[in-house]
């Protein structure tokens, strides 16, 4: 294969890796967005979205679909119990408490899942993707076109929802001054638990992704996808949902291009010199505005 033809291949398979990316990377600059938390344990809620998916169809015998579908139901309600129960007490608190509340939460996770799944990895079953298309040269699966067509459809929905509708000028408004939006009526109790609704979904909508291209899941995968997601955030803009997208993608993409031409060892890496690179030339994001702070 020529240089090429192994560019362009290794760019696809980065737009499916960044996809995922950029659906993670969604939950964190939303719920940032709005109460201004990095939600560590936002890659771990994507793993639990993974095995809701895994035993719907294992167990339950569902296809793929109806099983997506079911995990971004249970992930969602999952997002709102963690917080109504682990954020929400905390509201007025410091940052730094959430910001550690939010880190036991992510280890909460991990090790309940451990406790009730193993930590045997688990081998995603056959979802009867298993072809794919040679085009021009290029092939493209199965997997890759499922990830390509939910992560557009699921992208246009949130648009809808944020642009569209009644809850989503509340997001607005609430990202906005969330005490201003507050006193013109707006519950905002109901806009951040929706936050943390949506959010989860699409985090588990991610998790079965990633189980029907890698076919393999465990109850520590959310670690690395989850930081990375964040990485993700920070370099299209946090708070921001079009830097969110894109910056998953291009994080996807240099992370493919690294591990083609250079080394895979090296794929973690440039994902995190990135983070460096952004926070010390535009700390804002790609997609935000540099604000002088009054005092």
């Amino acid at each position: 294969m020529d240089f090429f033809h192994q560019f362009v291949q290794q760019l696809i398979n980065g737009i499916s890796l960044g996809s995922i990316y950029a659906l993670i990377a969604l939950g964190y600059t939303m719920i940032y967005g709005i109460i201004k938390l990095i939600n560590f344990a936002h890659g771990d809620v994507y793993m639990f979205g993974a095995y809701v998916g895994f035993f719907a169809i294992t167990f339950a015998g569902l296809p793929i679909f109806p099983a997506l579908l079911i995990s971004m139901a249970i992930t969602a309600v999952l997002g709102m119990l963690i917080e109504r129960l682990a954020y929400k007490p905390l509201r007025h608190a410091p940052r730094i408490s959430l910001l550690i509340t939010a880190i036991g939460v992510s280890f909460f996770l991990e090790y309940a899942g451990m406790y009730f799944v193993t930590p045997t990895p688990r081998t995603f079953p056959d979802t009867g993707l298993n072809f794919s298309f040679n085009v021009a040269g290029f092939v493209i699966n199965g997997q890759q076109l499922m990830i390509f067509g939910i992560t557009i459809i699921l992208m246009a929905l949130l648009t809808y929802i944020v642009q569209k509708t009644k809850l989503g000028k509340a997001m607005r408004a609430a990202s906005f001054d969330t005490e201003t939006a507050q006193l013109m009526g707006i519950d905002s109790d109901r806009v951040i638990s929706m936050t943390f609704c949506i959010g989860s979904a699409l985090a588990a909508a991610a998790g079965v992704l990633v189980g029907v291209y890698y076919n393999t899941i465990d109850p520590l995968m959310g670690i690395m996808p989850g930081l990375k997601a964040f990485v993700a955030a920070v370099l299209g803009g946090i708070g921001i949902l079009p830097g969110a997208v894109v910056g998953g993608i291009i994080l996807g993409v240099i992370e493919a291009l690294v591990a083609g031409f250079i080394s895979s060892t090296f794929r973690d890496a440039a994902a995190f010199a990135i983070l460096i690179l952004v926070l010390l030339i535009k700390p804002s994001g790609l997609f935000g505005k540099n604000t002088n702070e009054k005092v």
